[in-house]
């Protein structure tokens, strides 16, 4: 497949926006670290997320200091790692599960090292011949994203930033500028896990960064249950949940339970189901 090729694929991350629009209502984006608990389980569960609600999906590229993460997401990267799982592999498992299903959108996100090993340009070839859409790499500053985004660019996918609590009106543009897909809003001022932000805080947020980009705004870090993510759908245009779903994975590994996929299908259902029930806020 050429670089022209790449380009040219369908971009998923607009086609489901666009949808959930005219829908009227937010995205759910669910997160999972590749290959935890271990490479069957895994794949096991990235198939069933989309039938379970999951509108897009965001994929850990494990690492051994995810520095962005709190405690749960921690296990996972070790767990998954533990289990032999590298980026090739977790490439890999997406070109398998694109036999089945073309229309999910794929993010992967993580950090900057593994992609750096990996070689910029082949990653970027190699991710998006597999139908991955875009990436979210938490330890790339604008500064520095020259070493990737004309990668990136070149194949046809996503760099999508992070805005946080403390992204204030002079950083915002520099943050934006290369950035495409959506922008993820990081709701607190910590890391993954950590307490929730109010509806109020979020929905002044969200207003904030509508106010400077065209770009649909996906707020993260702090979900936890189905009444957060519903509240959150009432303001953002995506609510993204990790480390709720990253723990019953990770309570399942620890119980030897072979039920996992459907453990973490029946939360994203409830999930799905809250972020259906409030009309999103580009509505």
């Amino acid at each position: 497949m050429t670089a022209h090729d790449l380009a040219a694929s369908p971009d998923r991350l607009s086609a489901r926006f666009a949808a959930c629009r005219a829908e009227g209502r937010a995205a759910l984006v669910t997160f999972v670290t590749a290959g935890d608990p271990d490479a069957a389980t895994s794949a096991a569960i990235l198939a069933a997320l989309p039938a379970a609600g999951a509108d897009i999906i965001e994929l850990g590229m494990p690492f051994t200091d995810p520095m962005a993460d709190g405690p749960a997401i921690q296990a996972g990267n070790l767990r998954a790692l533990g289990e032999g799982m590298r980026l090739r592999d977790l490439i890999a498992m997406v070109a398998a599960f694109r036999k089945a299903d073309t229309t999910t959108p794929i993010v992967l996100m993580g950090y900057f090292n593994p992609i750096l090993a990996y070689g910029c340009a082949r990653f970027a070839t190699d991710a998006r011949a597999a139908g991955i859409d875009g990436v979210i790499v938490v330890d790339l500053p604008p500064e520095e994203a020259d070493e990737l985004l004309p990668d990136l660019g070149a194949s046809g996918m996503h760099l999508i930033r992070l805005a946080t609590p403390t992204t204030d009106t002079a950083r915002l543009p520099r943050v934006l500028e290369g950035a495409s897909g959506f922008l993820y809003y990081v709701a607190v001022a910590g890391v993954t896990g950590a307490n929730a932000a109010t509806a109020g805080d979020i929905a002044a947020a969200v207003a904030r960064l509508k106010a400077a980009t065209d770009l649909p705004i996906a707020v993260g870090f702090g979900v936890r249950t189905p009444e957060q993510a519903g509240a959150i759908a009432a303001h953002a245009d995506a609510v993204v949940v990790g480390s709720a779903i990253v723990d019953i994975i990770g309570a399942g590994a620890a119980a030897r339970v072979n039920d996992i996929p459907a453990r973490v299908a029946a939360f994203v259902a409830g999930l799905a189901a809250a972020v259906r029930n409030r009309q999103s806020y580009a509505a």
